[in-house]
């Protein structure tokens, strides 16, 4: 006489599926703007959480199975193997966040991060947000975090510093809100620029900052995030890819 199908196998696969499709749901409706950040990371908790009760019903089927030959096998094994890969990315972020400081707010220069700009049209890319400078324990938080984020400096002129700068962040997909040339008193020059995040597309603001030099210019970054309390490490390495665009692109300059 054959067994019955095992029944928490077969729940696995079925809610494994339907928590992979409902994460896909929630990241494609954050991407395109349809619902807000909060609203997602509720639909990517539901995920989440079916997933998880799917790879314990694998575990449970594999015990069964393993136990009195019941078939179910293979629906168990998918189901872990597809719950395990929603799990995979949020227990990364787990870890990371255990492992990294508790910042949303990353700078080259921490005596005196580059300042976002006030202007209107600035404002309004940023939701009417003004970032403040960060807090002195996060700036010390950052020294032991990231002791080799610092400043880029240049044997160019200001004017080319920012010239290739503009052309770096353009490169990586930032939309440049706003842009000034060095120049006036203290012949400085910023860029204030929007990114986003890759797979959620959640907006960063970064702004660049170009400073003469006797000899050459000197490029500081700083990225925030607007609505991550941790970022993981993004704003760093972002910081850290730019500036490594922006040497590249000078050492390649005709």
């Amino acid at each position: 006489m054959d067994l019955p199908l095992s029944r928490a196998a077969l729940w696995s696969g079925r809610l494994a599926m339907f928590a992979l499709a409902l994460v896909l749901l929630g990241v494609a409706l954050a991407r395109t703007g349809r619902i807000e950040l909060p609203a997602a990371v509720v639909v990517l908790g539901a995920g989440l959480a079916i997933a998880i009760a799917a790879a314990l019903l694998a575990v449970a089927a594999f015990a069964v199975i393993w136990g009195d030959g019941r078939p179910g096998f293979g629906q168990a094994l998918g189901g872990m193997l597809v719950a395990g890969a929603i799990v995979a990315l949020p227990a990364w972020m787990g870890a990371e966040a255990v492992r990294l400081p508790r910042l949303a707010d990353v700078s080259t220069d921490l005596v005196d991060p580059p300042a976002f700009s006030r202007s209107r049209k600035a404002l309004e890319a940023r939701g009417g947000a003004l970032p403040p400078e960060p807090a002195r324990e996060a700036r010390d938080a950052q020294k032991g975090a990231y002791p080799g984020l610092a400043p880029l400096t240049l044997e160019l002129s200001a004017q080319d510093a920012y010239a290739l700068a503009l052309k770096a962040a353009q490169a990586r997909g930032w939309s440049v809100i706003e842009s000034a040339a060095p120049g006036g008193r203290s012949g400085v020059g910023r860029i204030d620029a929007v990114d986003h995040t890759l797979v959620m597309r959640m907006p960063l603001d970064v702004t660049v900052r170009i400073r003469p030099l006797a000899a050459g210019a000197r490029v500081d970054v700083r990225s925030r995030s607007r609505s991550a309390a941790h970022d993981l490490g993004a704003n760093a390495k972002r910081i850290s890819t730019f500036l490594s665009a922006l040497q590249e692109l000078a050492d390649n300059r005709d």
